[in-house]
């Protein structure tokens, strides 16, 4: 075939080229400016969008032997990802920008651009499998699985994907790179998000949407606990970092329970008061075979699988629990797996919109 690969200037997407290259295919590498003024995004372990990226990834077309592009994708990156970071914070929801990243970059305004300039495919370093059947499945190293931001990806699109990494560990993969003789086999992974250079989420949020003041409340009597300055600096789940002027009769540490965005209210509880039974969601993708079904799913990246009853209805995916999770955020996805022996194979994947209590859903 002929493919594009995506080279980001770290080790996984140098060692995927070049698998592909030892495959026999045509292989053209392209590393995507993202950032509009690339100084201001992470740099060495924690970036993946550099100028010292884009010369890491050129370094190692050169080591495999391909021909070698920068395609700028500034704009549309800062209008799909980064805009819509900002606005789903302002909305009270938990985004993952990587995520977004992969469908609306990566395998969407990419894959246009490849296969309008007559590539069959594009590769990438992501760890996860794609067998005979075309179907995503985990990668073998759990650890570095991406199968859970790789699940928003369509029937059309997992078509023209290749990952040729899944069959490998993160160590194997090192390896080698470094027989290779490739200069990345030593670079740490990029982790984070690129697009914020200090890390500091809260401030990069505020510089953008400014303070608006509200209150944080007791979520079982209602009374007043505290004060902010953004809802937006919080997620559900948080413990930390609440500032909290009130203390717990009990004593006992407060969880975000949940952010309304109309009256710019954070409410917090005891941990327990985080259990949900049922999750709500919607943008569904979905391969497997007609639900009901019986499945696990995961709710945030790298987080743990849950047993669940999965049904999708329209484009409304509804996963009734076997136990109760905590910390179920609006905006992360949720992803339905099937165990196999050949590796857990993804269903499909939706946008959270809600979870309930516990108790609502035994009612």
């Amino acid at each position: 075939m002929r493919v594009l690969a995506a080279m980001s200037g770290g080790v996984d997407s140098a060692v995927a080229a070049a698998r592909a290259h030892d495959a026999g295919h045509d292989v053209t590498g392209v590393h995507l400016a993202l950032a509009r003024n690339p100084q201001t995004y992470r740099t060495g372990a924690r970036g993946c969008c550099t100028l010292e990226d884009s010369r890491d990834a050129r370094r190692a077309a050169d080591v495999i032997g391909i021909p070698f592009y920068v395609w700028d994708m500034a704009e549309q990156f800062h209008a799909n990802v980064v805009d819509d970071f900002v606005a789903e914070y302002a909305a009270g929801r938990t985004p993952n920008p990587c995520l977004r990243c992969n469908e609306k970059i990566k395998f969407e305004a990419v894959l246009d651009r490849a296969v309008a300039l007559g590539f069959d495919a594009v590769v990438t370093g992501h760890h996860a499998r794609l067998g005979a059947d075309r179907l995503l499945r985990r990668s073998v190293d759990e650890g570095k699985d991406q199968s859970y931001v790789l699940a928003v990806l369509t029937r059309a699109q997992l078509d023209r994907a290749v990952f040729p990494l899944g069959d490998s560990t993160k160590a194997q993969v090192r390896e080698e790179a470094a027989a290779r003789g490739l200069a990345v086999a030593d670079k740490p992974d990029s982790h984070d998000i690129c697009f914020i250079a200090d890390g500091d989420t809260k401030g990069f949020l505020q510089r953008r949407l400014g303070d608006a003041p509200g209150d944080i409340v007791d979520g079982r009597t209602g009374e007043r606990l505290g004060s902010h300055n953004g809802a937006y600096g919080y997620t559900i789940g948080q413990r930390k970092g609440l500032d909290l002027r009130v203390p717990a009769a009990d004593g006992r540490p407060r969880y975000v329970l949940s952010i309304t965005p109309v009256t710019n209210t954070v409410t917090v509880g005891p941990r327990e008061d985080l259990e949900v039974g049922v999750v709500s969601a919607a943008k569904v993708i979905w391969h497997g075979a007609p639900t009901p079904v019986q499945c696990d799913v995961q709710l945030r990246a790298h987080g743990e699988v849950h047993p669940a009853t999965v049904t999708v209805e329209g484009d409304t995916l509804t996963a009734r629990l076997d136990a109760p999770a905590r910390g179920v955020a609006a905006g992360q996805a949720i992803v339905a797996y099937q165990r196999s022996a050949e590796g857990d194979v993804v269903l499909g994947s939706a946008t959270i919109t809600a979870a309930a209590p516990l108790a609502v859903s035994r009612a």
